[in-house]
């Protein structure tokens, strides 16, 4: 097998974080016909496809590819650090990263919050996945995944968690209700049942009469029904308490229910540039609860 060239590699990973020779091109600064070549090299040398089209017609990596895009970011982070230790440059945050978490943080916080962090990196692009289930980093389904719970041994080995902080809930209505203390609770539908705030709410010894005639599968739901004045719930208070129509019910001598929050990314990963200035920008999100 003949020697790599840096250059080809660097093809692969731009096609794969642009999903199309017109980005790669852009952000190599080269003629889309250059990156084809380059690709096609590559696939030659090493004999094997590294690149096929999603059902939108976006370039992806196939298996090979993946592995490929893996080492190459390796070398990319090495060849970082040495100029950084020159003193020629210090890494960047450049191209994307694909954050997954559950949709209550994606839409209510990290949408809300990312305009700071792009005008910090104007060379970083965001990818949210608003999603319940726990995707695969190690398929790279997402580069970061935001949990609620401390991660088990499941997780893996080849992947890193780092605690951000803890999310803290209280019990909201809208504002407009009256008498929001008699409100019925909205809580979550059965399947549902072990999350620590549905948990929380069923501990409370609750006759069918307390229960709101709605159930719903995510905090999402949850947000929709208090504001259609449907009861009460259990919110993220990092969230509500920023939301000008909720407001928080007292609760004295409750202990109310508080969820860590991780992150988890490909050890792989975890020293680009552009996962650090994530990693970063989570911590001051979540630092104060």
């Amino acid at each position: 097998m003949q020697a790599l060239d840096w250059n080809d590699l660097r093809v692969v990973l731009a096609l794969a974080r642009g999903g199309s020779h017109a980005a790669a091109a852009r952000e190599l600064r080269v003629d889309p016909t250059t990156v084809g070549r380059r690709l096609a090299q590559l696939e030659a040398a090493l004999g094997a496809a590294l690149l096929t089209r999603d059902a939108r017609g976006a370039l992806v990596p196939t298996e090979a590819g993946e592995l490929v895009c893996a080492r190459a970011e390796l070398v990319e982070t090495a060849i970082g650090d040495l100029k950084a230790r020159l003193g020629e440059t210090v890494a960047e945050a450049t191209g994307t990263v694909r954050i997954t978490a559950v949709p209550v943080l994606v839409n209510q916080l990290f949408i809300a919050a990312s305009p700071s962090l792009l005008s910090r990196h104007p060379k970083l692009r965001l990818e949210f996945v608003a999603d319940t289930r726990d995707l695969n980093l190690t398929r790279r389904d997402a580069d970061v995944a935001i949990r609620l719970a401390r991660p088990g041994p499941e997780t893996g080995s080849r992947l890193l968690a780092r605690r951000l902080g803890t999310l803290r809930y209280g019990v909201y209505a809208a504002w407009q209700v009256r008498d929001p203390d008699r409100l019925p609770w909205i809580t979550y539908e059965p399947g549902m049942a072990d999350l620590p705030q549905a948990s929380w709410i069923a501990g409370r010894g609750l006759l069918p009469d307390d229960t709101a005639r709605v159930a719903v599968n995510d905090a999402e739901g949850l947000l929709s029904a208090i504001r259609a004045g449907l009861g009460r719930t259990l919110l993220p208070c990092l969230i509500a308490d920023a939301l000008p129509d909720l407001c928080q019910l007292p609760a004295a001598g409750v202990q109310l229910p508080e969820r860590e929050i991780w992150m988890l990314t490909h050890q792989d990963l975890a020293h680009l540039g552009r996962i650090k200035a994530i990693g970063a920008w989570l911590g001051g999100l979540f630092e104060d609860g």
